[in-house]
């Protein structure tokens, strides 16, 4: 009897035992989930007191439109031009750097594709009511594909290739926020200083290519229908146009406040995911003005990027044509990779142009 009574003491003790260490490992487990639960619900809240928009419900006109003064198209064009012309002896110099390390990377294109554009073009004038149309398209295109990294590059020389085009867009964002609060920088200094936010802007640029998997999507579906045979009705065809430009307009629409985050990740002390929320806050009521305005600076790179290179193409076409031995000098890969330069440090003297004018505008967020 006395055994059986010092059994189920025992077995008391245990289930007592048992019983105290789950109940510290539930509070422990509950006040975990609860913790989570509790700064999600703040950032929740945060984020829905920052946006106007909620889902499935109508957004009131009156409820989003925030004030952007900016001038026109064309006077801001003006105003970048401007601003790199009055300080072209700090800008060109970057541009040729920049130019030269891309060149000894061994990212330009052969001088093969581009006498091959020279001979297009040069056939599409000769021929241009005569079916001419379709090559200078041809050599349009070509010299697109040409500003492009080089697919084949090895990947070592393609990271550095990324690597410099990232420089390129720091060193003349440090600069311009120099140059904005009234100081002298020198060139050497936006070479040394400029690289400290470099992994953070590469997160966001992260960000911006997750952002834009929607269209390289839409890409891989357009070359699967196409060799199936699948889009070779109008309507088909139609049906795709129409999803891609849904799939297109949804991209733009995420990109334009990521772009601006690659301005607002420069700022000292700035984290990859905090300058992303700031550019969406920035942006709030306004997207589709800035959303313009950051594509008509592509446009106006890329239109200029094309004048100047056609051009460059022609005249070593015509010089190569009087005097044979210039077909071997590679005078116009190493002119793209100094245009190269030139579009991304145009490109993102107008993007940090456009941010200060966004900053600028003391609205408050939607």
């Amino acid at each position: 009897m006395l055994r059986k009574n010092n059994s189920c003491k025992f077995i008391l003790h245990i289930w007592r035992a048992v019983n105290a260490r789950f109940a510290v490992a539930w509070q422990t487990i509950s006040v975990f989930f609860t913790a989570i639960w509790y700064k999600w619900s703040i950032r929740r809240y945060d984020f829905l007191s920052r946006r106007p928009h909620r889902s499935f419900r109508r957004t009131r006109r009156r409820d989003y439109t925030r004030s952007l003064k900016l001038p026109g198209y064309i006077a801001f064009t003006r105003q970048v031009n401007h601003m790199l012309r009055t300080h072209w002896r700090i800008f060109a110099p970057m541009i040729v750097i920049y130019a030269t390390i891309m060149a000894f990377a061994g990212a330009i294109t052969s001088q093969e594709v581009y006498n091959s554009v020279g001979k297009l073009i040069s056939d599409s004038m000769n021929n241009l009511f005569d079916g001419g149309i379709n090559s200078l398209a041809q050599a349009g295109l070509t010299v697109l594909a040409s500003f492009s990294i080089n697919s084949s590059l090895p990947a070592d020389q393609r990271l550095l290739m990324v690597l410099c085009l990232m420089m390129v867009w720091l060193t003349t964002v440090w600069l311009l926020r120099e140059i904005k609060m009234n100081r002298r920088p020198r060139l050497r200094d936006g070479l040394y200083n400029a690289s400290a936010p470099m992994m953070s802007t590469a997160l966001v640029l992260l960000v911006l290519l997750v952002q834009l998997l929607p269209v390289g999507i839409a890409a891989l579906l357009y070359a699967g229908l196409s060799s199936a045979d699948l889009l070779s009705t109008g309507f088909a065809r139609m049906l795709f146009s129409v999803f891609a430009v849904m799939i297109a307009a949804l991209a733009l629409y995420w990109i334009s406040s990521t772009v601006i985050a690659l301005v607002v990740v420069t700022l000292p002390g700035m984290y990859p995911m905090r300058a992303v929320k700031a550019a969406g806050d920035l942006v709030i009521g306004r997207r589709l003005r800035i959303m313009y305005r950051l594509a008509w600076g592509a446009l106006c790179v890329l239109l200029t990027w094309l004048v100047i290179m056609v051009s460059i193409v022609m005249l070593d076409h015509w010089l190569s044509s009087m005097w044979s031995w210039l077909k071997n000098v590679p005078i116009v890969p190493y002119v793209g990779v100094i245009v190269v330069a030139w579009s991304v440090v145009w490109y993102a003297a107008y993007v940090y142009l456009l941010y200060r004018k966004v900053v600028d505008d003391d609205a408050k967020p939607a």
